[in-house]
């Protein structure tokens, strides 16, 4: 028979068929449901395009089984006609009553039942053969993400009792697939190994099992392209382009090769820098905003911070969508290129509402105090920067973005949204050092910075190191009031055993407690005044040195004192955890006129740090103590500095630098100095991870007694090296290094290291 005919006869027979089944209209005297097991009846008499007392037709009942199979609830639909009523018969979809995994050690099992869910697959929905083969897709997706191209997942259901089924992933993860090999071709300007340390993936190194950074992904893989031509724009080569790239998997899905081709072109330079457009009547201001110059080599990254400034600047005066685009005009014969800027203001816009999202523990106040935008204010770009930035410097959070979305049907308005990523506050700080000498040192403290996510700090110092014991309590409200007044409230009891070489039992106890204020008076300035009490005790006078025998007899066991203390805080950097620019400034003052012990104690800090490139960064950090005696009476011996260790000159043990006694006590002294540098690198194999880094330091300083003349030659210092470290218990430091400058009295501690708290 033709195939013509074969489709005309069953075409016949399905006509037939429909005609059949065909049902003559009649009036609804009643509407059945059979088969229900958990579905509520309203649900399916809901869906039904007609009611008791309508008219019944085949139009109707085609729609009524649409409609009910859209709901996703129901297996099978069928509906019967019994005379004049309509049964309709349901056969449900099972439940699924439980999503488990077995074979996981890449992914947590939380993180993969969610993303099942977005696609259909979770506890208590119904079950669908459907869903169930886009879920297991789902996660070879996942699986791939993560360069594991050999996973294998197998999916299980097993029914159970009340129609309802367990849903099992049986996943064989198999190895990550490693990239073996990057080739960049077509470079002859710039080595292809120069190109290579450009990229943020790699080959398999000694480290890549910490980084990852050997798994092949295609989002980093054009991030690193961007990367490469960002390299060649900065440099003069307006016409680099990638030709293409190729990346090719091994048969066992074990490695990846990339091949990257690119074409460099020639570079240009910049004859002359042009401005179009409307620039709100302040050319002058644009103009000083202008990061290119005529005469040098184009570069990539100075047009893109010209066009970020002149945003900025449109930004402040409430322009929030200004557009401003850079138009090159190269000249190939004389590798030339005039760059013309384009500036259009647009609209002017206010800020209808501030929205905050991703504080799944952090109050939204605690966020929302920091913001210099205000809602139903015009948009002012510098004000949102400096929200971002403040939020930023709290420290509660690893990531923080602001984005302006505008409001539909209201061209004048926008909303801006700050999305916060929370990280852990809770610290539990130890720190260590071991010498010859004295073995084993130890010390830590337990803090939160945002109890109960209320912005509030709260500390438990504990110290049990050989040179002395210490329990404190402070609490920190950074908006006692609310125009931003910071209260900070001290209660410690300490006891300092100054080192000795006699084995001596001694110490000095000290009881006491402050309150301190802080005013700020600007976005990065902020005053402190405060008063405490404190009361010291030489516990005995059994094998004292000779500088606090004499102090005892001249004054007594017991001194108090009732400090008043005033300071200013500076601080610019662009983090409180992993600082690469910026500044702090620190000064304080601290003045007891009452009381046994009269004194003054003066203290500077500087710090700097200093982007070097992408990869590199230096800091400098210096610090400056006096003390003295007031009305006449000697500084009190049991208010010294000390030196050493982390925070001051390594390498050397923490208390034993400054003068010496007769008794080989280390006794500390009025006057201090410490200067550090540090020069950070990336680990090699971890690419541009901030988190991990190496870094050099040298450090140089000392301790001065009263009576000491303040000469250079006694400063110690030290080198070495180190690894800064964000790791899940805290930031960690430690250090290695040698002395540089000693002299015959000093302990030696090359290794020392703290974790929970920066430097």
């Amino acid at each position: 028979m033709r195939p013509h005919v074969i489709q005309l006869a069953v075409l016949a027979t399905a006509m037939h068929a429909s005609a059949a089944w065909a049902v003559d209209p009649f009036v609804l005297k009643d509407i059945r449901v059979d088969g229900l097991q958990r579905t509520d009846p309203g649900t399916v008499f809901a869906a039904l395009p007609f009611r008791i007392g309508d008219t019944y037709n085949d139009e109707k009942g085609a729609a009524a089984l649409r409609a009910l199979f859209a709901t996703g609830l129901f297996k099978d639909v069928r509906i019967n006609i019994d005379t004049d009523a309509v049964v309709v018969v349901i056969e449900e979809r099972p439940i699924i009553a439980n999503v488990g995994f077995v074979g996981l050690k890449e992914f947590d099992t939380d993180a993969l039942t969610k993303s099942l869910k977005d696609v259909g697959i979770g506890e208590g929905k119904p079950f669908d053969k459907a869903l169930a083969d886009r879920a297991e897709q789902e996660l070879k997706r996942q699986y791939l993400t993560r360069s594991l191209y050999g996973a294998e997942v197998t999916t299980t259901i097993t029914p159970i009792e009340r129609n309802r089924v367990n849903v099992s992933f049986s996943v064989t993860e198999g190895e990550p697939a490693k990239i073996a090999e990057i080739r960049i071709l077509g470079s002859k300007v710039f080595s292809e190994s120069t190109l290579l340390g450009l990229l943020e993936q790699t080959t398999t190194g000694w480290l890549t099992w910490y980084t990852k950074t050997d798994r092949y992904s295609r989002a980093k893989l054009n991030a690193d392209l961007e990367t490469i031509r960002s390299y060649y724009l900065n440099r003069g080569y307006l016409e680099f382009n990638v030709d293409s790239t190729q990346v090719t998997i091994s048969p066992d899905k074990q490695s990846i090769s990339i091949a990257i081709t690119v074409s460099e072109g020639q570079p240009y330079t910049v004859s002359a820098v042009k401005m179009e457009g409307e620039f709100l009547g302040r050319e002058e201001e644009f103009k000083r905003l202008i990061a290119l110059k005529a005469g040098q080599p184009y570069n990539g990254e100075a047009v893109a911070q010209t066009t970020r400034n002149f945003q900025d600047l449109y930004g402040t005066f409430g322009y929030a969508f200004a557009r401003v685009e850079s138009r090159p005009e190269i000249d190939r014969a004389t590798g030339q290129v005039v760059v013309t800027l384009v500036g259009e203001p647009q609209r002017r816009v206010y800020v209808r509402r501030v929205l905050v999202s991703g504080n799944t523990r952090t109050r939204d106040e605690v966020i929302r105090r920091e913001f210099r935008q205000f809602e139903s204010a015009w948009y002012d770009g510098a004000r949102i920067k400096a929200s971002r930035d403040r939020v930023e410097r709290l420290g509660y959070f690893k990531d923080v973005t602001i984005d302006t979305t505008e409001v539909p049907g209201s061209p004048d308005q926008v909303d801006v949204t700050l999305t916060v990523t929370e990280r852990p506050t809770g610290n539990i700080q130890i720190g260590a050092g071991y010498s010859s000498a004295s073995k084993l040192s130890l010390s830590g403290s337990i803090s939160q910075e945002n109890v109960f996510g209320s912005g509030n700090y709260l500390g438990i110092q504990v110290n049990t190191a050989s040179t002395g014991r210490s329990l404190g309590v402070s609490t920190v409200d950074p908006y006692f009031t609310v125009d931003g007044i910071s209260r900070a409230v001290d209660v410690f009891y300490r006891t300092v055993k100054p080192i000795n070489t006699l084995g001596e039992e001694y110490e000095l106890a000290s009881v006491g407690g402050s309150v301190k204020f802080g005013v700020p008076f600007s976005e990065e300035d902020t005053v402190f005044f405060g008063v405490g009490y404190e009361n010291t005790r030489i516990t005995t006078s059994t094998g004292l040195p000779n500088s606090y025998f004499l102090f005892r007899n001249q004054f007594g066991a017991s001194a108090n004192a009732i400090p008043l203390t005033i300071g200013w805080k500076n601080d610019n950097r662009d983090s409180v955890i992993t600082p690469t620019a910026g500044s702090m400034k620190r000064v304080n003052l601290e003045l007891s006129p009452f009381g046994d012990s009269r004194y003054s104690i003066a203290n500077v800090q500087y710090q700097q740090f200093l982007q070097l490139g992408r990869k590199f960064s230096l800091m400098f950090n210096g610090e400056v103590a006096w003390g003295s005696g007031l009305g006449g009476r000697p500084y009190p011996i049991f208010k010294n500095f000390y030196g050493g260790g982390l925070g001051s000159v390594r390498v050397f043990e923490p208390g034993t630098l400054g003068p010496v006694d007769v008794t080989g006590s280390y006794t500390g002294g009025n006057r201090k100095f410490n200067l550090n540098t540090e020069l950070y690198v990336p680990v090699p194999g971890s690419g541009n991870d901030k988190s991990f880094r190496l870094f050099g330091f040298v450090d140089i300083g000392n301790v001065w007694g009263t009576t000491e003349k303040l000469e250079f030659k006694d400063t110690r210092a030290s080198a070495g090296v180190g690894i800064s470290w964000l790791s899940p218990m805290g930031p960690l430091r430690l250090s290695y290094g040698s002395p540089v400058r000693k002299k015959p009295t000093d302990r030696i501690e090359r290794f020392q290291f703290q974790i929970g708290t920066a430097f």
